[in-house]
Formats: structure tokens, sequence, C-alpha cells
């Protein structure tokens, strides 16, 4: 295992692989893993990893820190490798040279959320855990409880009220204990910390638990080897779009690249840009102020996966964006609505905060901060079918119409 050590991503304080389960136990930030392949590249072999034929996140197990947890039948091991398709109506409609988007409602609960709970469930495995807890407003915990039930272990999710009636359907399909709150996610989550400490239980909460990171980096390690590879060398900087809430997903994909920039098998940080509603702008007030401090704000968008009072990750997803020479900038509601019937005509149907990364890459064309010759890659982070009341929201309904040829001429105009 190639783990070494993990290290605050606030004050820089370390801690042996034993020493801490969560956060940092001085300060409270977040951790970062690091790994003995930083020091040794060699130690890891690009080659075997290219050439396996595993199509999951366990592709990368020797860049990871829990290992490959097995259980190859079931859907814990067919998380990841996700398709990246280059549509050419909206690469075209954009007037763009190269677009791919990245669809993560492959993962086996429909969302991007199933590479951190794969991650987490290695490890509960590894320290023999036998009940998670999350905090969740729908995607983590839907993950989480997938990951769960398909290796008999026992996921408790805490949800608002609030929480789309599809997304808490599938929490109960798959038999996790859920248990609705009449507040928000923010106090969501302070409850499931309440209740691990207070249980035993072992905590997945995004911001809080350093292998939900882990997990999420697979997805730059993916974009890596599905864009990067193919591309010359002489190819403009990638620029990828990310919908951020609290900002574990950013970080999670900023640290993949960090890792195959210490294999030296990059050489630059593709640029990230993080896109936030308008309603959930917390990380981007403060990228705008230019300081490392973030204010919590009162979060209200149609976009619920990325509607987030206090971003728990939010200072280290800033740090990224910052390092990659990336950018933070918001859309509205409406943008967010518009872009899933846009996404939708090009054969992709997704969420809200999925629709949230497209809507932000053509804001930033329309402000002048992404130009038509620089290729992107966005990250649509979650199926439509996880808030099917969003997208009736976004299109037309459809007419109604007696069975008659005479009626159908009349509504198609043929």
């Amino acid at each position: 295992m190639p783990l070494s050590y993990f290290q605050c991503s606030d004050c820089g304080q370390c801690f042996e692989p034993d020493q801490v389960t969560y956060n940092c136990l001085t300060c409270g930030g977040n951790l970062d893993t690091h790994f003995s392949f930083e020091e040794n590249p060699t130690e890891i072999n690009q080659k075997s990893i290219l050439e396996s034929c595993e199509l999951s996140i366990w592709r990368y197990a020797p860049l990871l820190a829990a290992p490959d947890p097995g259980f190859t039948t079931t859907p814990l091991h067919q998380v990841g490798f996700t398709p990246v398709y280059q549509p050419e109506s909206l690469r075209k409609s954009l007037g763009m040279q190269e677009l791919w988007i990245k669809d993560e409602s492959r993962n086996p609960s429909a969302s991007f959320k199933d590479r951190a709970s794969a991650l987490v469930m290695a490890r509960a495995i590894e320290a023999n855990f036998k009940t998670i807890i999350a905090a969740s407003t729908g995607n983590a915990g839907a993950a989480m409880a997938c990951m769960a039930a398909s290796v008999g272990k026992q996921a408790v999710i805490i949800a608002p009220r609030s929480a789309p009636p599809a997304k808490v359907a599938q929490l109960l399909t798959f038999g996790a204990r859920v248990v609705l709150v009449d507040g928000t996610y923010d106090q969501a989550f302070d409850l499931s910390i309440e209740a691990s400490r207070e249980y035993g239980w072992y905590n997945r909460n995004t911001g809080y638990n350093p292998y939900t990171v882990e997990g999420k980096k697979t997805a730059g390690l993916e974009i890596w080897e599905q864009v990067l590879l193919k591309r010359e060398d002489s190819a403009p900087k990638l620029t990828i779009f990310i919908p951020v809430g609290d900002g574990n997903i950013l970080s999670g994909v900023a640290k993949g690249f960090a890792d195959l920039q210490s294999l030296g098998w990059i050489e630059k940080l593709p640029r990230l840009v993080g896109v936030q509603a308008e309603g959930s702008a917390a990380i981007y007030n403060a990228f705008k102020t230019g300081k490392d401090v973030i204010h919590p704000v009162d979060a209200k968008t149609v976009a619920d996966s990325i509607c987030v009072d206090l971003p728990r990750d939010g200072l280290r997803a800033l740090k990224r964006v910052r390092q990659s020479g990336g950018y933070f900038l918001t859309v509205s509601d409406q943008e967010i609505l518009q872009a899933i019937p846009t996404l939708g005509k090009a054969g992709l149907f997704v969420e809200p905060a999925a629709a949230a990364a497209y809507a932000g890459l053509q804001a930033a064309i329309r402000q002048g901060l992404h130009q038509p010759d620089e290729p992107a890659l966005v990250l649509c982070t979650g199926s439509g079918l996880k808030d099917v009341n969003a997208a009736i929201r976004a299109v037309a309904p459809a007419p109604i119409i007696e069975p008659t040829l005479k009626e159908l001429k009349e509504v198609l105009h043929v």
C-alpha cells in the first residue's frame, strides 16, 4: 500500500495513517493523502495500468489509499471508467474546436458520488466497520446505500426533507435506514457527525472523510487516460468545468492530477473552473475577494446537489482552482434549467447540478473567460432521473390530442 501519511490542507500538520480518521487533529482542516510514489515514481508501472482489463476505478488501485476489496461481481466493482463523449452538435453550437462531456450517470447509482462511496466502502471493509453513516441531499447517500447493499453493510442516511423524492426512493430501495430532517443539509451534516461519535459508525461525509477525495480523484485519472494521453503535446491547455457545492468533487479531480504530476505522467495541471449556482455561491464569493475566507450563505437553488450553506471543502477547492490557473463563476437557476434540454438534444439526460457545469461553459464563453479555440471538458455529475421534476420544469409539456391523424398533423405541423 503506497499511502505514507495524511497532511492538513490548511495548517500543513502531518499524521501517520493510523493516527487520524477524519479531519486534522490540530485545526480541523481537510486532510490530503500522500504516497510513497511521490518520492519514488518508479514503483508505479504506468504500462500495467494502461494495459489492465479492469474498467472501473480499481484500474488505478496502485494509486489509491484503500485496497481493492474484491466483490468483483457487485456494483462496487462497476464504479468509474465512465464514457467521455464529443457531441458535435454542442461543439458547433458553441463555436468550439474541441469539447468533451464526461457522463457520470453511467455509475451504478447514476451519479459521480459512487466514486467516493466506493473508496469509503473499501476503507470500511479494511477497518471492519459494519455501519456507515452519511449526510446527503440525495446523491452521496444513494451512492453509499448502493455500495453498502452490494457488500452486506448497513447504511444510515440523514437527508433534508427537501431532497428530491426520486433520490429518497433510491435510498429506501437500497435498504438504507433513512431519516429526513426538517432542516438544511448543513444541519444533517452536523447531526450525522454526532451520531457517528455516539454509535461508533464510520462517517462518509464529504469534506470530512479523507477517502472521499481519494475516490473522486479517479475522475482526474480517467480524464488523463481518456483525453490527455490522446492529445498532441503542443495542444492547448485543457479546461475542466466542474459543478461545485461543498467543493469536494473539484478537490478530488485536482488531487488526481496532482498525483499524476508527482509521477511525472503530466507536466502541467489542467485549468479547473468551479461552477456554482447563484443562490449557493459561498466559494465564488471568496474567490472574488481574493482571500482564503469563506462565509456561509443561505443557499437556495434548483440544483439540490450543489445547494450548500457552508462548503465543507471550500478552502481546499479554492486553493486548487488558483493553483491550476482557473476560476470560479456562477450561473442562474434559469441558465441551469435551460442547459438540461440543451444537453438532452445531444443524447444526455442530466440533473440540474450536472447541467450547471455546461451552463458554466456557456457563461464563460459569453463573458470572454473561455476562448473557442481552447479545449474544454464538462463534468456532468448525475442522471436526470435523479430529479425528474426539474426536467419537467425545463421543457414544454407534451400536447394531448385525440388519436386521429388529423390532430397529429396539426400539432406536428407536417
